[in-house]
């Protein structure tokens, strides 16, 4: 029967179950390591990033998953610090009929129905995220099941998605996703969203309705399919915006190897200032309100082992602080995959932090008993001792791309640091420096999981400036303030900023009488002075034109206390409102990792420019020229140039092309000099 599951599995759950098909190697637990590297952390007290909410820990159920609300599996998922299970599991969503708990093309196990599923998350402490079926369901079937879970079961179930992955439905080509719609556009799926939650809000109004969108950077993004006026989040976003309380997005970034994998953390930030750029365009006056959850990611190559340990503990981590609410790992049981050595352990190519307990088709090889944690339970383990609700993420900042940083302010002016080493082979020595915070004398308490351990270790080890990660391994540091926690000013409220293409003007609420306020431009963990003042707002000059800022306000008290950090606000400089240039850049044609681009160069002058050259940097370092017409095209590091010896006379507009590639999300330049002059860009 395994077999059979594993096989529909694999039918309907796309992208979920792909597996990887190569072997690859690593450096076995207790190989000699490399020489240990000096590593300098910066940890800011005063760049304060997202709070923590009551469902930051996610994880996916499934109806074909025999061990689903068991009491050992909901008792693992409890300890581990899960506050929130999704059900009934990706795509099968769309084939889910729960009045009488089947799935039409699927296999659907025994003790799985909702009620058994409930009882689980109860056990467990965690809060439903449950999938409405859109793909062969209907606004009255929703309904119902709200009318159930809430209304007949008192059960208080607040957040519900309509769909799963349903870009996927073949209307961009693949087609994993059932739907059953003859029209399979973005376009009638925010109709239907519109309707499911005008149907389930009418039962409880108190409930939160989110919709499928796609990460940036990941496939349909960008890319406008036929028929359809903009892409699948522009459509759904300005057509159903209005409608909706969250997005829900999936990642799975791929990469060939595990050190490839752990690389595309770096895309997080950049995934959601875009996802938040999107929300902002095209979801009017909703905006403010709609959240964004994660509620499927993993990696292809490591899963049972230590690089998916790593890459659970740096994507649960990064997303968090950028305000994802909720982050959930696809998922608790799948069942064998494609077995191979990762970094010296057996990895069973299974997305379950749980193992199944099956053999392969001959039982040469057999996973270990069922429910036996695999590497990145433990790291989940540890992101629910580090990431609890109520803290809040600060900034940190590190010179080596292979050690990530983490660190949360609690309420009580504790920090706890995430240090996590990404290279298999070396050691690295910790220097940490704190900002805003001075940490007791002694040694802190660490929590810590390394390559092939089954168990956390836990003890007082180390200083609070200075940690040894060894390779492949996790580490949490706690520590105490040096002094006590006096009663200071609280928090100033998130602030707003006015931008011109040189200035921005801060305000903030205030925070009480007799304050100084201080405000800071996040750095990479060392945060610049951007000034002070005892109004409520301060006007930041000599900025730099289309580039992003994040800011936080901290208040002071006469006594000299300060308070924690505001949550932070982020925002791009314009560019100059008249300029004797002007620039229009386009994406003309997206496939999803690529693109035709488009600039018009219009010359305002009273006079003509002979010979010109336009200067543009990428916002990031995954985006590339390919190729250019119409001028000479070179790109330097992440810097473009674009150069011609023609005449651009006054009032004309010259047009450039280029072939633009991106392996991360696609964030577009908006700032360009003519000639050394910023243009306006329009």
């Amino acid at each position: 029967m395994e077999a059979v599951v594993r096989l529909i599995r694999r039918v309907l759950t796309g992208t979920v179950l792909v597996v990887a098909a190569a072997t690859v190697g690593g450096v076995p637990s207790g190989a000699s390591a490399a020489a240990e590297s000096a590593v300098r952390v910066d940890v800011d007290a005063r760049a304060g990033l997202a709070k923590v909410g009551d469902v930051a820990l996610g994880v996916n159920h499934a109806i074909w998953d025999s061990q689903l609300g068991t009491p050992a599996v909901a008792d693992l998922l409890g300890d581990a610090g899960v506050r929130m299970v999704r059900y009934p599991g990706g795509s099968y969503a769309d084939i889910y009929h729960w009045k009488d708990h089947t799935a039409p093309g699927g296999y659907v196990a025994p003790d799985t129905d909702f009620d058994t599923f409930m009882a689980g998350a109860r056990r467990t402490g965690a809060q439903p995220m449950i999938i409405a079926n859109y793909g062969t369901g209907t606004a009255q079937e929703a309904a119902d099941w709200v009318r159930y879970a809430n209304v007949t079961k008192g059960y208080g179930a607040k957040y519900w998605t309509i769909g799963n992955e349903n870009y996927g439905n073949g209307h961009y080509g693949s087609a994993w996703e059932a739907d059953d719609h003859a029209d399979k556009s973005p376009k009638e799926y925010a109709a239907h969203v519109v309707a499911y939650a005008q149907a389930m809000k009418a039962v409880d109004p108190t409930i939160k309705i989110g919709a499928v969108l796609t990460m940036p950077g990941n496939w349909p993004d960008g890319i406008v399919g036929a028929g359809d006026e903009g892409t699948w989040n522009q459509e759904v976003l300005t057509r159903a915006g209005a409608a909706i309380d969250f997005v829900d997005v999936h990642w799975y970034p791929g990469g060939s190897t595990p050190a490839e994998a752990l690389t595309k953390t770096a895309h997080i930030q950049d995934a959601a200032y875009l996802l938040r750029q999107q929300i902002r365009s095209y979801a009017g006056d909703a905006a403010d309100r709609i959240k964004i959850s994660m509620t499927e990611t993993n990696v292809d190559v490591g899963r049972n082992t230590q690089p998916g340990a790593l890459f659970l503990a740096d994507v649960y981590s990064g997303l968090l602080e950028q305000g994802v609410f909720t982050v959930h790992w696809w998922n608790v049981h799948n069942g064998l995959g494609t077995v191979s050595e990762v970094a010296g352990h057996t990895d069973y190519g299974d997305y379950g932090l749980l193992s199944s307990g099956n053999c392969n088709a001959d039982n040469t090889v057999c996973q270990p008993p069922m429910n036996t944690p695999f590497a990145p339970y433990y790291a989940l383990s540890l992101m629910g001792s580090f990431a609890r609700t109520g803290d809040q993420f600060i900034g940190t900042g590190t010179d080596d791309a292979s050690v990530s940083a983490h660190a949360v302010r609690r309420a009580n002016g504790d920090l706890a640091v995430l240090l996590i080493n990404k290279d298999p082979s070396a050691s690295r020595s910790i220097t940490v420096n704190y900002n805003g915070f001075t940490p007791a004398s002694g040694a802190p308490a660490v929590s810590s999981v390394g390559n092939g351990d089954d168990a956390i270790s836990t003890g007082a080890s180390g200083s609070a400036t200075g940690q040894t990660l060894a390779p492949y391994e996790i580490k949490l540091v706690t520590l105490h303030p040096a002094a006590p926690n006096a009663a200071g000013p609280k928090a100033p409220a998130q602030p707003a900023a006015t931008v011109t293409d040189r200035t921005a003007t801060i305000s903030w609420p205030s925070a009480g009488a007799g304050l100084k306020y201080e405000v800071y431009r996040q750095n990479g963990g060392i945060s610049e002075q951007l000034g002070e003042t005892t109004a409520t707002s301060l006007t930041v000059r000599n900025l730099e034109p289309g580039r992003r800022y994040t800011v936080n306000v901290l208040a002071r008290d006469a006594a000299g206390r300060q308070s924690p950090s505001s949550l932070p606000v982020t925002f791009t400089t314009g560019t100059p409102a008249s300029s004797s240039c002007t620039v229009k850049f386009r994406d003309t044609n997206d496939w999803g990792n690529g693109y035709v681009g488009s600039i018009d160069i219009t010359n305002n002058a009273a006079a003509p420019v002979n010979g010109w050259t336009l200067t543009y940097t990428w916002p990031t370092a995954w985006q590339t020229v390919s190729s250019g017409w119409s001028a000479t095209w070179e790109q330097t590091a992440r810097t473009v140039r674009v150069t011609s010896d023609g005449s651009l006379a006054a009032g004309a507009t010259a047009t450039v092309g280029f072939v633009g590639a991106y392996s991360g999300p696609n964030v577009l330049p908006t700032a360009f000099t003519l000639n050394g002059t910023v243009c306006t860009s329009v």
